[in-house]
């Protein structure tokens, strides 16, 4: 049972930060289109603020392998794991799994008002990239906390 906890945590760390970056994504993508339709030389600065809340997915993706490093599951050398240890993988895999979903769908908002902000102000950009950056910084400190989670347990007893 160790073993398939450890996995969930890994697959739930990868799949709702995923769910959230494919909704953020495509969110501030629509937003972008807008702009770009009427004002296609702002392509490339509404593109990065679309491409923002993708960076979630990839946050638990990298979760989601270290983790199926880390139980040998990766290398063919799945370790035998107690049920207890397989649960502290799974906890250690919901800051990013949790944040990753919330985190991409609020830093889409924010990316579609700074669209917005650039389709008025083109000269703003610098601006308009502190608002969905703000939100990152919260994506960050969930990967950094499962990759600590993840990397202590290595020294705790099966």
């Amino acid at each position: 049972m160790g073993l398939f906890f450890a996995i969930l945590g890994a697959v739930c760390a990868a799949l709702f930060s995923g769910i959230g970056s494919a909704i953020g994504v495509g969110r501030a993508g629509q937003a972008a289109a807008g702009v770009t339709t009427d004002q296609p030389d702002l392509f490339g600065r509404v593109l990065v603020l679309q491409l923002l809340p993708g960076t979630q997915g990839i946050y638990g993706l990298l979760i989601g392998f270290i983790t199926l490093s880390q139980i040998g599951v990766m290398g063919g050398n799945a370790a035998e794991l107690s049920t207890a240890k397989g649960l502290m993988y799974f906890a250690a895999c919901l800051p990013m799994a949790l944040v990753g979903l919330i985190s991409a769908i609020q830093q889409a908002n924010a990316a579609v008002a700074s669209i917005n902000m650039i389709s008025k102000s083109p000269d703003q950009f610098g601006k308009s990239m502190i608002f969905p950056a703000m939100v990152e910084t919260y994506a960050i400190l969930a990967l950094l906390i499962s990759i600590l989670a993840i990397f202590g347990l290595a020294s705790v007893a099966a």
